[in-house]
């Protein structure tokens, strides 16, 4: 169903305002765009002015069938800063429940385009009540693993998972009864990147779809540049996971003393209550081993040869890129499905080893060396190696992913023409 005229059926994307969410989202609407599909992606006003303020004014301009669109939340963060604390994550929830269906029906009644069908982040409460009123059909998103959906009911027939049907067998066979479509549809990132660059030419230019908070600094991939192949540590805690300055000072002596090349992600609001700012002479110590960064094209770093092990909190955005790219982990979770997709990358998939709740700088410096200098830890370089290859056979033509996206794309023409 590739190009064509399908420009009739008009699909809203309604992410849940948090990056690695709207990040996973907008792929997948990227995707069903370059299948023909129109496209409104609706953020909400707070996250739309993080984005630009990141990515510049032309940043998200989209494209010709792909255009962005906003909503009020009602929600001010504390302090007035423009960053959501993770405290402050059941407030948000909150707003977003009781005040965004009537600004969200009054933007779809605006759109000269006729909706024909509603994805929607399962984080998101209001869609469904969306959908019901405009009686429009409506699929839902879980950006997250399959094995964190199984505790999570929703009252829809339709279900998109950002996994791949060789990677969690066993849960997929378990959901698949309960609903009667379900779309295991990832690595998106792997989907995408066979799209050739002349589709993606016609339709997006370099700043039409920009997907980070905060400014990628391009200083982070030029200094991978020159070290060696899997001698660099990544160490990312993603985009919302804070820590004490006490925590954040063990991970930093303990990366120092392993002696090993590190790349380290510190954004702004890491620490709780305080700058991630570090003292100055753990600055200098860093100079001889380690670059600091506040933010990076993650998926770029992982990509990188030089990067040999991955220090991170496990998020699920951040799991299947490193999956994707064939990168072992060190294991930190600090909350919800980080937990569950800690224990699948340390035993089910074999691929990483994790650190205790109660960081210090002995654990840290014994495992980095473990993963970059050990037994074990080219065991799991091994091992995520073959993971990576089964990525791209899913993604790859005929691949499970590959054919998931071609029916979902088919089943929204055919429940839009119901």
């Amino acid at each position: 169903m590739e190009g064509g005229n399908k420009t009739k059926y008009h699909v809203v994307f309604v992410p849940f305002p948090a990056q690695s969410h709207i990040k996973c989202m907008l792929k997948l609407a990227r995707l069903l765009h370059h299948k023909g599909l129109h496209i409104t992606f609706v953020n909400t006003e707070f996250s739309h002015k993080r984005l630009l303020e990141s990515g510049g004014p032309h940043s998200l301009d989209g494209a010709p069938g792909f255009r962005f669109e906003t909503i009020s939340d009602g929600f001010v963060c504390k302090h007035g800063s423009n960053i959501v604390d993770v405290t402050e994550m059941d407030e948000l929830y909150n707003s977003l429940r009781t005040n965004c269906l009537a600004p969200f029906l009054d933007l779809v009644a605006r759109l000269e385009t006729h909706v024909t069908c509603i994805i929607s982040d399962a984080f998101m409460p209001f869609p469904i009540d969306a959908a019901q009123k405009l009686q429009v059909p409506i699929l839902q998103f879980w950006t997250f693993a399959a094995t964190g959906f199984m505790g999570f009911y929703q009252k829809i027939q339709h279900i998109i998972l950002h996994t791949f049907q060789e990677l969690e067998p066993n849960v997929i066979k378990a959901i698949e009864p309960i609903f009667p479509k379900v779309y295991t549809v990832g690595p998106l990132q792997l989907l995408l990147n066979h799209l050739s660059s002349a589709d993606e030419a016609n339709k997006f230019d370099s700043s039409g779809c920009y997907m980070s908070f905060w400014k990628e600094e391009p200083e982070c991939v030029k200094w991978l540049q020159s070290k060696e192949p899997n001698s660099v540590v990544y160490v990312n805690f993603g985009s919302i996971a804070v820590m004490s300055k006490q925590e954040l000072m063990e991970f930093g002596y303990g990366l120092v003393n392993s002696n090993h090349y590190f790349l380290w992600i510190i954004r702004p609001d890491l620490v709780l209550g305080e700058s991630g700012v570090l003292p100055p002479e753990f600055q200098e110590m860093v100079k001889k081993r380690g670059f600091i960064g506040s933010w990076c094209s993650q998926e770029e770093v992982l990509n990188h040869p030089s990067v040999g092990g991955f220090l991170t909190h496990c998020g699920w955005g951040s799991t299947i890129e490193s999956l994707s790219a064939g990168v072992p982990m060190i294991c930190r979770p600090f909350r919800g499905d980080q937990l569950t997709n800690c224990r699948q990358i340390c035993k089910e998939w074999r691929v990483g080893m994790e650190i205790g709740s109660r960081v210090n700088r002995d654990e840290v410096e014994k495992v980095v060396r473990e993963l970059m200098d050990g037994i074990e830890g080219k065991r799991m370089r091994n091992k995520a190696t073959e993971w990576k290859k089964m990525a791209e056979i899913a993604t790859g033509s005929n691949g499970s992913s590959y054919l998931n996206v071609e029916k979902l794309a088919n089943d929204i023409i055919m429940l839009s023409s119901d």
